[in-house]
Formats: structure tokens, sequence, C-alpha cells
């Protein structure tokens, strides 16, 4: 099976080319793919599939031509993926497989259409605006953090680490826990900090996350999104830009009245072709 290798700020995906939802993807081959010492290793899978030949994006095919079949490392469906839209369009746009209609490319997610921009490295993608809308905890390490509830198609935790924790030292190895009654299908948790002053930005944090599904990765696009719609609200402010520095890199969040921007870099490193009857002996 032919695939593809890309990231975003450390967030790395297997593509896996299937225009007319002709393979048989199982949670069990994803989750042999994704394996980092027997499969080819990532934070998830991306197939690449036309809208109008995946049954949970048919419905959007006249408004966009392609839809990103996105799955958790560990097999399990995800509604969206910031970063993961941002290397599809890349794969996209390399492979001459879609052509921006103006200044934008549409694309299906299970989030609903997304629109994307490219300028050079950077390929940005406008999500729907996060909505703030609850207050909980997320317990790790024996500590018990208040944090709030964003949804941005998919749910996340935005927890401000108090004084006198320091982001570098939480331990990530082990999921943290969270209040199943607030989110019953899972949750992202978002651990962050205020950063120093950047410039043309309302805020800047510093964030590590637990992705549902894909445990500690490098970077996570909607959760980035998450953290600005957080770090303006405690700036006194509805909209704005804000800089989310991930251990992968720089994110640039801009929140605006109707919808959320997210930019960053998205690269694609390898191309070639996985033997799946050794994925099945490993898996």
């Amino acid at each position: 099976m032919e695939f593809t290798k890309g990231h975003g700020t450390g967030n790395d995906f297997v593509l896996l080319p299937d225009p007319d939802g002709q393979l048989d993807l199982t949670p069990e081959l994803v989750a042999a793919l994704c394996d980092r010492r027997r499969g080819i290793g990532a934070d998830g899978v991306l197939r690449v599939v036309r809208a109008a030949k995946h049954p949970d994006s048919a419905g959007l095919a006249g408004e966009a031509e392609w839809f990103m079949d996105y799955w958790n490392a560990d097999g399990s469906f995800a509604e969206m993926c910031g970063n993961g839209a941002r290397v599809f369009v890349r794969y996209l746009l390399d492979n001459e497989l879609a052509t921006p209609v103006g200044a934008a490319l549409p694309l299906a997610t299970r989030a609903g259409v997304v629109r994307a921009l490219v300028e050079g490295d950077a390929v940005s993608v406008e999500m729907r605006r996060p909505q703030v809308y609850d207050a909980s905890t997320a317990t790790l390490g024996g500590l018990t953090l208040p944090g709030t509830a964003v949804d941005i198609g998919n749910p996340h935790l935005v927890c401000v680490l108090p004084a006198g924790v320091e982001l570098a030292a939480l331990d990530l190895t082990v999921a943290p826990g969270f209040d199943p009654e607030v989110f019953p299908a899972g949750v992202n948790v978002e651990f962050i900090v205020a950063g120093d002053p950047v410039d043309a930005t309302d805020a800047h944090s510093l964030m590590r996350v637990y992705e549902r599904g894909s445990a500690e990765t490098l970077s996570c696009g909607t959760g980035a999104c998450a953290v600005g719609a957080v770090a303006l609200r405690d700036a006194g402010r509805d909209t704005g830009v804000v800089a989310v520095d991930v251990p992968g890199g720089r994110l640039t969040v801009t929140v605006t009245e109707n919808s959320c921007w997210l930019s960053g870099p998205a690269v694609l490193v390898a191309t070639g072709e996985v033997d799946l009857s050794t994925l099945s002996a490993a898996a």
C-alpha cells in the first residue's frame, strides 16, 4: 500500500491515498500503521478520499471534493484535526489533486467543511469559532487542576497551571483524569502557562497536550485553537491573535467574530510503500 508521511509542528500523520474509498481501513490496521516501532509511526492516519465516495461525507460532496477521513493512533475516529487538515491540504496541492477556489480550498471533515489558505510553507485552516462553555477539572499525578471546557468540533479541556507547577515537569505518560459526565466521548486535555509577549499578537501561551486516542503529541491544532480562545477570554477579549508554542514549534491562532484560523508549517517528509502482511503479523 502506498503512503505519505507528513507533520504539522511535529504532529505527524500517515496519509493513505484512496480516492474512490476502496481501502478496507480497520482500527487494527490504523493502530499497526501508527506503531512507532513495528509500523510507520504517527499520531494518526489521514485517508485521502473523495467526499462523494465515503458515507460520512457524501452529504458534503456539493461543498468539497475531498474528505479528510481522520483516525487516531489507537484506531478510533476523531471529528476534527487542525494540524491534520493542514497536512492534508499540503498533500492535495503537492500531488495536484486540488486547486484552491479563488483564495481558499474547501475540505470536508467529520466536523463539517473547513477552508484552507496556502502561503509558502504555511497552511492555514478556518474552523468554527471555539465555544467556551463550562468549567471542569483534570487530575494528573496527584494534582487536581481547574480547567475550561471548549468545543471546536471536538472536545477540549484547557487547564492553566497554577504558580509553582512547571509545564515541563508534568508527567504525560499517563492519561489525565477528567469528568466523564462533562466529556462522555473523552477529551483532549491542554496544559498551559502564559508566555512572554510576542509582536503582533494579543496573547502568548505555552502548551502541552494529551490527545484522546493518541497520548501526548508534539502539537494539537484544535487544542491550540481552544487555548487561544481561553487566553483571549482571560485577557478580556472576544477576538484577537494568539501565539501558541507547542513542543513541535509555534502555531498562530486568530479568533474572529465568526470563526477561528489556525496557521503554521505543514510538511511532507516521505513517500513509500508498506507491506500489509508484515503489519498484520505485528498487530
